[in-house]
């Protein structure tokens, strides 16, 4: 069912504190490209599937339902905002967080701005994994790391769609909360700039980053961004 970006911090929170009695869980932030992938890609269709929380992160979604007159409608959720509304309400439930991808520089930063931020945040973990598929023997390390710090939420910046079967593995595995949050750690450690909030409430957030990082994102918004349009244009009448 659809969640407002209040009600998917409530959720994720109150799914960390019921670890480890309830097991785990994955949650997803999709996006055009997200779905454009999952739209031509099985695999990553099937992360998706099942018990997953997924949330609505780009306004093109929220357009999309709200042109379809859907009910309930599908509401934005902001991966970077999530990742804070999460840490605020966590004053009060006193979780334990786990932070696993990018690079040890931005980990570092990462959690000193978290720390700062958010006073007595019990951040137990962080790593940045090669850039590399991980051996079976790599993942089991990790994942006995990962159990021995008592974590209930981990956070993963890997990149789409890598973070995503990484939630999917951890969540379906270890007794904690798995969240592909992408570009939230960039933000938040102050090593990527984020869109004024003019162009975030214009939806053109994607505009931004391509102008910052066309090399490596030209490839991602140009085709991700085309095939969903024609997704959207193949299912605009189906139920």
């Amino acid at each position: 069912m659809p969640v407002t970006a209040a009600q998917a911090a409530d959720a994720v929170v109150y799914a960390a504190s019921l670890v480890p009695d309830a097991g785990g869980s994955h949650v997803h932030l999709a996006n055009a490209f997200t779905l454009a992938l999952a739209d031509s890609h099985p695999e990553v269709r099937r992360v998706f599937a099942g018990s997953a929380l997924n949330l609505a992160d780009g306004k093109p979604l929220a357009w999309f339902s709200l042109l379809r007159r859907q009910s309930p409608r599908v509401h934005h959720v902001r991966g970077p905002q999530l990742f804070l509304d999460v840490f605020a309400r966590d004053r009060a439930a006193g979780l334990r967080h786990f932070l696993l991808g990018s690079t040890p520089e931005t980990l570092a930063a990462l959690s000193a701005a978290l720390e700062s931020r958010f006073p007595g945040v019990a951040i137990v973990g962080a790593e940045s994994p090669p850039f590399r598929e991980l051996t079976p023997d790599e993942l089991a390390e990790q994942d006995a790391r990962i159990t021995a710090s008592g974590a209930q939420i981990v956070w993963i910046g890997l990149g789409t769609p890598k973070q995503d079967f990484e939630a999917k593995r951890l969540g379906e595995s270890l007794p904690v909360v798995a969240v592909a949050i992408g570009a939230a750690f960039d933000f938040t450690a102050g090593t990527t700039r984020e869109a004024p909030k003019w162009l975030r409430t214009l939806g053109l957030e994607w505009l931004f980053r391509l102008a910052s990082e066309p090399r490596r994102l030209w490839r991602r918004y140009l085709f991700g961004n085309l095939r969903f349009i024609l997704s959207v244009i193949r299912n605009w009448g189906a139920s």
